[in-house]
């Protein structure tokens, strides 16, 4: 089945129902794949599971296609499956945490402005772009849903009752310490998130350069958030993501 492509579509998925292609999506089967008429292709919507169709309804540059068979049924997504709160950094890797969130199972993916944020502005087009082809890639039989950028304080505001944020905490309590000292600092993710049992969580990446004392002491204050540790290393935004998720999985997801 690997060799088959696959696609995600938008149209409801029902045997033998045909529905055609858009220019983006024949294109690529036609032209960039050199597929004919009669030649498999998976599908997928977030909603009816995976089905094999079959390129039908050829003409030029268009084509269709027709369900034909169930192959993978909807499953139900976790109701743990987490929230990721992050800051913005440079393109790249901005599309890198996106991609790699959708890869690792977020139910949710949502930008944040923080007071040290580098970029003000994101592209929700390009986001969505990168989580189709994310799901598309990984046998994903759902797409995460992608905010706008916003505040902190309305992106926590908008957690489901009951969730607890697992805020990245890389510093220590001692202002005058690189970092923090080592005075203060949050315990070990693993062992955080062994106390927390089936409830929602939302996992909070910061800035490069960290939160501020201000947002640092705001969201220890903050009830529902559980301030962790990803070990000794101040990592980068984009691998503090990666390493809070996979965490996450091998814990409380589903590579166990």
């Amino acid at each position: 089945m690997s060799s088959i492509p696959r696609l995600f579509v938008a149209q409801d998925l029902v045997e033998g129902a045909a529905f055609p292609l858009d220019d983006a999506q024949a294109n690529y089967l036609l032209r960039v794949l050199r597929l004919v008429a009669d030649a498999p292709v998976r599908v997928f919507n977030g909603r009816d599971g995976e089905w094999e169709a079959r390129i039908v309804d050829v003409h030029g540059k268009r084509a269709s296609l027709t369900p034909d068979r169930l192959v993978r049924p909807q499953p139900d997504t976790p109701a743990s499956a987490p929230v990721l709160l992050f800051a913005p950094v440079k393109k790249a890797e901005t599309d890198f945490i996106v991609e790699k969130a959708t890869e690792l199972g977020a139910a949710r993916i949502v930008p944040v402005l923080t007071d040290r944020t580098q970029t003000r502005t994101v592209r929700l087009d390009r986001f969505q772009k990168i989580v189709l082809e994310a799901a598309e890639q990984t046998e994903r039989l759902d797409l995460p849903e992608v905010e706008d950028l916003q505040p902190l304080a309305k992106a926590l505001d908008g957690l489901a009752d009951g969730t607890v944020v697992i805020f990245c905490d890389e510093r220590g309590d001692d202002a005058g310490a690189p970092w923090g000292g080592e005075k203060g600092r949050a315990g070990p993710i693993a062992d955080v998130l062994g106390t927390l049992g089936d409830k929602p969580v939302a996992i909070l990446i910061g800035p490069e350069g960290g939160f501020t004392l201000e947002e640092r002491d705001w969201l220890r204050q903050r009830g529902d958030t559980a301030p962790v540790s990803l070990g000794p290393r101040i990592l980068r935004a984009e691998t503090a993501a990666v390493a809070a998720l996979s965490v996450w999985q091998a814990l409380k997801g589903d590579w166990r």
